[in-house]
């Protein structure tokens, strides 16, 4: 968070814009342009793309991508980042996945200047992020950045105006949002009125009245019921859809799986796993869904030869197939039980993909590894 007193997007006036003082003190959480933390010195490897790549190496979708290189920070005797190195392409939704104290926070906040790196680069479109860039930047943070004592519509529109929109275009695009975020009828409220859930959306609302070219969400997803993640989530898959970059953080990792084309997972500050999602949750060990009629505790497949029980499911035994395994041996055995009802491949769930990763990081076991992000150690 900022300090206490300086508004959210602090140092994003200039000239036509209007001045960021802000209208009363409150809860912040703002952008303020104060660097990326670290010169640029010579050539840069490209990092790993999260997402599918074209035939010449750039990210598929375009050249608007978020380039993190060799992010490195620390906080005393915290890593909080070592080493990390990215691309997030555009065109797709793409989750940022990880433990608590993972690091994410910590590089999130490093996009806006809001962390000083140790080491490392932020690029966007090829080139060092600029504060002309963060203006056309979109950003939610976990801790909600918003004047509590303000009214939704007024907040709205002042945040447009440090934008560079004019007031008349900030007002509308303040009715758009709220509008489609579904909390229109709250624009007169003041924001400690509302729910969480609602204050949330109207977080959401801030960050895409200026048609932001990159969004990047910190728990977008925190604290809302199903409609309200149903509407957050069709406006994260049409902004990806009009060719914009979209990275949001999040633990409901089966959400994740449904909304995001793409995933990064890191651990202790390192990448640990990233690629599409359809080729992370069919990458590993085969997996079988077999269910034998009236065998409801799944006792055929004790002792099975070639496969582990992940686990029953009202009759229905997942399995996991050792390599070389043959899946026609277990059909016979199953067949040999009686009647099969059910017998297909299945995939494995983000939520293993990202055990699976976490669990062979060389931080996996270690607790606490970094310190809250409110206090200035992102998460």
């Amino acid at each position: 968070m900022i300090a206490a007193g300086r508004g959210p997007l602090a140092g994003l006036g200039g000239p036509g814009r209007l001045a960021a003082t802000p209208p009363a003190a409150g809860n912040t959480g703002g952008m303020p342009h104060t660097g990326s933390g670290g010169e640029r010195t010579g050539a840069v490897p490209s990092p790993p793309a999260v997402g599918p790549r074209t035939a010449d190496g750039l990210p598929a979708g375009g050249g608007s991508s978020l380039e993190l290189h060799d992010l490195a920070r620390r906080f005393g005797d915290v890593v909080a980042l070592d080493g990390l190195s990215m691309t997030v392409p555009p065109g797709q939704v793409v989750g940022f996945l990880g433990p608590n104290g993972a690091g994410k926070t910590t590089a999130m906040r490093a996009v806006f200047g809001l962390v000083r790196l140790d080491r490392g680069d932020v690029l966007w479109r090829g080139a060092p992020v600029g504060p002309a860039d963060r203006r056309r930047f979109g950003y939610m943070p976990e801790e909600r950045g918003l004047y509590p004592g303000m009214v939704v519509r007024d907040q709205l529109e002042y945040l447009g105006r440090l934008h560079g929109m004019l007031a008349t275009e900030a007002r509308a695009a303040a009715d758009r949002w709220l509008g489609v975020l579904g909390v229109s009828e709250r624009a007169r409220s003041k924001v400690e009125s509302l729910s969480l859930g609602n204050q949330q959306r109207v977080q959401l609302a801030a960050a895409l009245l200026h048609e932001p070219d990159l969004l990047v969400l910190d728990e977008p997803l925190s604290g809302l019921d199903p409609v309200g993640i149903d509407a957050v989530g069709a406006v994260l898959a049409a902004q990806a859809a009009a060719g914009r970059t979209v990275l949001f953080s999040s633990h409901q990792l089966d959400l994740v799986e449904d909304l995001c084309a793409s995933a990064a997972i890191i651990d202790a500050g390192r990448l640990v796993a990233a690629g599409s999602v359809d080729e992370l949750t069919s990458a590993g060990q085969r997996r079988l869904v077999v269910k034998v009629h009236g065998d409801l505790a799944g006792a055929w497949a004790a002792g099975l030869a070639g496969a582990s029980v992940s686990r029953v499911d009202g009759g229905a035994v997942r399995l996991v197939l050792d390599p070389g395994a043959d899946p026609q041996r277990v059909l016979a055995a199953a067949m040999a039980a009686g009647p099969v009802e059910t017998f297909a491949v299945e995939r494995r769930r983000l939520s293993e993909v990202f055990l699976e990763a976490v669990g062979a990081s060389p931080a996996a076991g270690r607790a606490g590894a970094v310190p809250a992000a409110g206090a200035g150690q992102g998460r």
